[in-house]
């Protein structure tokens, strides 16, 4: 861990700021006094039958012989909304686009997805290739979520994906400790596991 100050005091940042920081996630949050490992997650897996499975699976597969995967904009709506939107519908979990968060002059800017069910929250940030610092970025906004939700949940979930691969973080608000998921969830081959994760995520009461 760095014994030197990454951000400085007198200037403003924004999430996305976080994305083009060259610092290892684990000095970027230690900003914040929080602590961060890389570790198997054992993650909520949903078990009963997911009856819209082979929908999904076709209609990805259709759209990635359609979309440029070179577009940020693309990837979000070929190959990740359209799993957001199926799963919301299915646990009937709110879903928001481009949700704002402002803390203060550190913690600031837009969520790519977020997704609400009681106690159980989602946030998803959609990354074109890297997502070595798109984890670095996912962990400073549940940092946001975090130091600005009220509620009594004691787990805060998050992935951060370029349409193909996708990787999981918690945030353990007790403990101020963020943990990345060792494992890559990728789509379409593994999209079954995926779903099972994501909607075991958003019927859990962490």
């Amino acid at each position: 861990m760095s014994k030197y100050r990454i951000l400085k005091p007198d200037q403003s940042y924004t999430f996305i700021q976080y994305f083009l920081l060259p610092n290892p996630t684990i000095d970027v949050v230690a900003e914040f006094e929080y602590s961060y490992e890389r570790t198997e997650l054992k993650l909520p897996i949903y078990f009963a039958e997911v009856s819209y499975l082979e929908f999904l699976q076709n209609y990805l597969q259709r759209n990635i012989k359609l979309f440029n995967p070179m577009a940020e904009i693309s990837i979000r709506e070929f190959m990740i909304a359209p799993i957001l939107a199926e799963i919301c519908d299915q646990t009937k979990a709110q879903l928001y686009s481009e949700y704002p968060i402002n803390v203060d002059e550190k913690l600031k800017g837009t969520l790519d997805y977020y997704l609400h069910k009681s106690n159980s929250l989602l946030v998803i940030e959609a990354k074109q290739s890297d997502i070595r610092r798109g984890v670095t970025q996912l962990a400073v906004e549940l940092i946001a979520l975090d130091q600005s939700l009220d509620d009594q949940s004691s787990l805060l979930f998050g992935a951060v994906t370029n349409g193909d691969d996708w990787k999981f973080g918690t945030l353990n608000r007790q403990q101020k400790l963020i943990t990345e998921d060792i494992k890559l969830y990728r789509v379409p081959e593994g999209l079954e596991d995926l779903v099972r994760v994501l909607v075991g995520i958003l019927s859990s009461e962490a």
